[in-house]
């Protein structure tokens, strides 16, 4: 499983879109379900992070996993997501002093509350880790390099409804200030399309889902 247990979903506030769910489920439930499921017929649960080397030549096939020798008859590959980052140096350097990846892991704490916080991008992924922020946050600035949002539509609309979300279009992020002092304290933003770069003051967080 990575070092995510049940994958990326499993941090994900409301899942609207998984079929039996009228009014969306909480996505750790979700996968807490689907394993319950699988070991009430049979299924055993076993966690591991790297695959080692894997003989697909004959069967059983033979794993190693951490160190383990597993048998199987069947091979599922299923490799998952991860978040996307920036790329800048400064985000590395101010990752857990500012900037994360998880809005239900860390968005309630308190040196994000009441605060500006901003998120990058413009698909479903950032759109609800947006509106999510809303919660907490005095203000949500959302940088997206295009002029549309590629979410869904419903999600889109519900986003740009939100009076507390304030979208920053056709801009990317250059850096994000301040290295110097250890912690967030902005973020260099600049306009594609005019070339101009401006200053925003939030504490920072980001979700790349462009």
């Amino acid at each position: 499983t990575g070092e995510q247990p049940g994958g990326l979903l499993t941090t994900t506030s409301i899942v609207e879109n998984f079929p039996g769910f009228p009014e969306g489920v909480d996505g750790f439930e979700l996968m807490s379900r689907m394993q319950k499921q699988a070991e009430r017929f049979g299924a055993r649960v076993k966690f591991g992070s790297i695959v080692e080397s894997a003989d697909l030549s004959k069967r059983p096939f033979v794993l190693t996993v951490d160190g383990e020798r597993v048998e199987a008859q069947s091979v599922i590959i299923a490799t998952g997501a991860s978040h996307r980052h920036l790329g800048l140096p400064s985000e590395d350097l101010l990752e857990k002093k500012g900037v994360t990846y998880c809005a239900t892991c860390d968005g309630a704490l308190p040196m994000f509350r009441n605060q500006p916080l901003v998120v990058v991008g413009g698909g479903d992924s950032a759109c609800e880790e947006a509106t999510y922020l809303t919660r907490f946050a005095s203000v949500v600035y959302l940088i997206h390099r295009r002029d549309t949002l590629r979410a869904s539509k419903i999600m889109a609309e519900r986003t740009l409804a939100n009076p507390k979300i304030k979208p920053v279009w056709d801009s990317v992020v250059t850096e994000v200030l301040d290295v110097k002092q250890d912690k967030v304290t902005g973020v260099r933003v600049k306009n594609l399309k005019t070339g101009g770069e401006s200053t925003l003051h939030p504490r920072f967080w980001e979700m790349i889902d462009w």
